[in-house]
């Protein structure tokens, strides 16, 4: 049976995108990224888009996407529209009705789990209402203990289905801290660069796969 996992983070720019990518190419998975804000410089579709080997990947389009770079609720708002749930629970429908029961989606969430998608709704919420699996992507800066560990424990007080942590970059050495103390596993650990490309994508899909048991 194909299975929905959904991308979130500790916080913005810590490696979402990239985490996608490794995933969706380890499974030859669909992507789909349902709030996009700001692409000026490129949506996190296109992105993967280039960053995919496989044949199999379908990108689906972004149910909302708008154009300010900043929180979804106020991106939305700037825009004089509001993030409704229930449209994106209604594509997302659309999505895994269309699909082979064997085939995963990967859903990118934006920033963290506690973005606000609207006055009253976080990502969170979404994640709750798609009742989907989760990675937690982690980047290693000062103060990221604090943030994963802060991210596990909501995970935990509204028992989120977490398969594990994806950590990338390398500050210090204390990923396995961030698992002994969360109680979840590490699924991958990705090595610093700046070029990412296909080749890096489909080096680490390799090692992630062997990983994922779900």
């Amino acid at each position: 049976m194909g299975q929905t996992i959904f991308i979130t983070g500790t916080g913005t720019d810590v490696g979402k995108t990239v985490a996608a990518a490794i995933l969706t190419e380890a499974l030859e998975a669909d992507y789909w990224k349902p709030v996009q804000a700001g692409f000026d410089a490129g949506t996190d579709s296109s992105c993967i888009q280039s960053l995919i080997s496989n044949s199999y990947t379908t990108i689906h389009p972004e149910t909302y996407k708008l154009k300010l770079p900043a929180s979804p609720h106020i991106a939305a708002r700037e825009e004089g529209i509001k993030i409704d749930l229930s449209e994106i629970e209604k594509e997302y429908l659309k999505i895994i009705n269309n699909r082979a029961l064997t085939h995963h989606l990967v859903i990118e969430g934006a920033g963290g789990l506690i973005v606000p998608l609207n006055e009253n709704e976080f990502v969170l919420d979404l994640i709750k209402k798609l009742k989907a699996k989760v990675i937690l992507v982690s980047r290693n800066y000062l103060g990221s203990i604090n943030h994963s560990l802060l991210t596990a424990q909501v995970c935990k007080a509204h028992d989120i289905d977490v398969l594990g942590w994806v950590f990338n970059d390398h500050y210090m050495n204390y990923e396995d801290e961030i698992v002994q103390w969360s109680g979840y596993k590490k699924l991958a650990s990705l090595p610093f660069t700046n070029n990412v490309t296909a080749g890096f994508v489909k080096e680490q899909a390799a090692i992630l796969k062997s990983n994922l048991i779900f």
